[in-house]
């Protein structure tokens, strides 16, 4: 009998020991790379090769990426805040003109206690008459100290959200710029807040627009566009969904998933903005000169007007066709993701997965990104690419005209319908489609005048979102090519583009599968046109 006491006592011994290791395990990874440093995102993005979650088949799920659908909206704020952390170095005001530091004060009054996020005293209903009453006045400041807009008036429109540190700083560059003041800068704004309003009102050095667009989810925060409490959840079946009676039971995207209204908001933000500048605004009525294409966490160098001209003036002799300019280029060397064997990784067990995501981002914490300057790029003779537009490569500082516009609005309802919340994969769509047409072509400057410093975004959302860090470089940078600016001439090469410029795109990524985001989308352009025949009456 003492001997069967003995044996189940070493039993229980056995299974307990190895169950209390485990969850010794468990808590140690998940304390160390999910709530200590608010890196999950992170983590999931290595854990499913960097790609966007619509893009997962169902058979790559994995207990990681289901977590991070759960916690996703707790972590968006949290990074909306660390994004706009505001802790502007002496290193890099060192690198700013001391009369530029005016639009990098800090008025701490309008932050919150961790002087990162947003703060309005306004209800709803007092942002929608304000925002409706700037749009209906369309104010350009300082237009009495640099004239008016001219129909070749360079056209610079900034898409802004609420991170103010980064648009603190495109607007430091901007001032920066050699014959700003000849152009219009038309700041587009999804979030209506004093703070910001007072930094772009302040602006002195050009012309100034602000536009609001009128359908955000600041505007509309219980109720479409925004989140109605009746929408369906992200996640549900459609066979749960049409069980619940949610909106929009029956049409989830094409992975299956119902909207979320902070994904949707980008591209109709854009198409409104772009609608707005061509064909409502009374100051572009006849307007036939460029449109620069940026957004709040840009940065441009002092010559990028003068490149612009350049490539004008190139692309007329040397590529007709080409409808696109792009003054921005991506060279960001270091990788976020190094994770390139699927199968070796699935083969991983979960908690092994979180311990060797962990690991990685132990090893990358001692790494900084950089932008890699090629003496080539920046010489007296500058080169530039004529290629097929592609949109993850050439969105960024993207410039067209009224003409290429008007190409774009032939193929307004496929724009809309296509099933893809990216504002520039809706375009490549396009552009892959013009039925007797080629592509779109782009001519670039393959050293780049417009830089993203936004580390943390949409698709982006890391721990350590510190602005200055990489504002440092990008100045950097520019120093040391400054010797290189302002070129005499470029020179022209034609490529074809690589297989990603080529592929042909099979599906979008989703998040565009409800009728009434694609009917919002439609009506903005309707209510343009009508908005046009009402200026011309008036």
């Amino acid at each position: 009998m003492p001997r069967l006491k003995y044996a189940s006592v070493l039993r229980v011994v056995v299974i307990l020991v190895p169950l209390c290791l485990w969850v010794q395990v468990m808590l140690s990874a998940s304390s160390g790379v999910i709530d200590r440093d608010g890196d999950f995102d992170s983590v999931v993005a290595t854990l499913t090769d960097g790609r966007d979650r619509n893009e997962l088949p169902e058979s790559e799920t994995n207990p990681v990426v289901e977590v991070e659908s759960k916690i996703t909206n707790t972590e968006w704020s949290f990074t909306e805040e660390l994004m706009n952390s505001n802790d502007t170095s002496d290193q890099v005001l060192a690198l700013v003109p001391p009369e530029l530091h005016k639009y990098l004060t800090i008025h701490s009054k309008n932050f919150t206690g961790n002087g990162t996020e947003r703060s309005s005293p306004k209800n709803v209903s007092d942002i929608r008459r304000a925002i409706q009453r700037h749009n209906d006045a369309q104010t350009i400041y300082n237009e009495d100290i640099f004239g008016p807009v001219q129909n070749d008036t360079i056209i610079i429109a900034i898409q802004v959200h609420t991170r103010l540190t980064y648009l603190r700083h495109l607007i430091v560059s901007l001032a920066q710029a050699r014959d700003i003041d000849r152009t219009l800068l038309v700041f587009s704004h999804d979030y209506y807040d004093d703070e910001i309003n007072a930094l772009v009102r302040s602006i002195d050095f050009t012309k100034v627009m602000q536009i609001f667009y009128p359908y955000s989810i600041q505007t509309h925060p219980n109720e479409f566009p925004g989140v109605d409490p009746n929408d369906c959840p992200r996640d549900a079946h459609l066979e749960q969904a049409i069980k619940m009676k949610c909106n929009n039971a029956h049409h989830p995207d094409l992975h299956g998933h119902y909207r979320e209204a902070k994904y949707t908001q980008t591209k109709h933000h854009w198409w409104w903005k772009a609608n707005r500048i061509f064909n409502q605004l009374q100051c572009t009525t006849t307007h036939t000169g460029m449109v620069v294409f940026l957004e709040e966490d840009h940065y441009v160098a002092e010559d990028f007007i003068h490149m612009l001209h350049l490539l004008r003036t190139t692309a007329d002799r040397s590529c007709p066709h080409c409808e696109i300019l792009c003054l921005g280029t991506y060279l960001k060397t270091y990788q976020y993701h190094t994770y390139n064997d699927k199968r070796k990784h699935v083969s991983l067990s979960y908690v092994q997965q979180v311990r060797s995501a962990a690991e990685e981002r132990r090893n990358r914490a001692v790494q900084s990104w950089n932008y890699q300057v090629y003496p080539y790029l920046y010489s007296a003779n500058q080169k530039v690419e004529i290629t097929p537009w592609h949109s993850s490569m050439h969105n960024m500082g993207m410039v067209f005209n009224r003409t290429v516009w008007n190409s774009i609005m032939e193929l307004q309802d496929q724009f809309c319908a296509y099933d893809d919340y990216n504002w520039d994969y809706s375009l490549l769509h396009l552009s892959q489609n013009r039925p007797g047409r080629e592509k779109f072509k782009v001519i670039l400057c393959k050293g780049p005048r417009v830089f993203h410093i936004g580390e943390c975004g949409i698709h982006h959302k890391k721990s350590n979102c510190n602005a200055s860090t990489v504002i440092s470089k990008v100045q950097k940078l520019l120093q040391t090519a400054k010797a290189s600016m302002f070129p005499t001439r470029v020179s022209a090469t034609i490529s074809a583009g690589g297989a990603k410029h080529n592929k042909k795109l099979t599906k979008g990524n989703g998040g565009w599968g409800d009728i009434r985001d694609q009917e919002l989308c439609t009506n903005m352009t309707r209510i343009g046109r009508q908005m046009r025949k009402f200026i011309g009456f008036a």
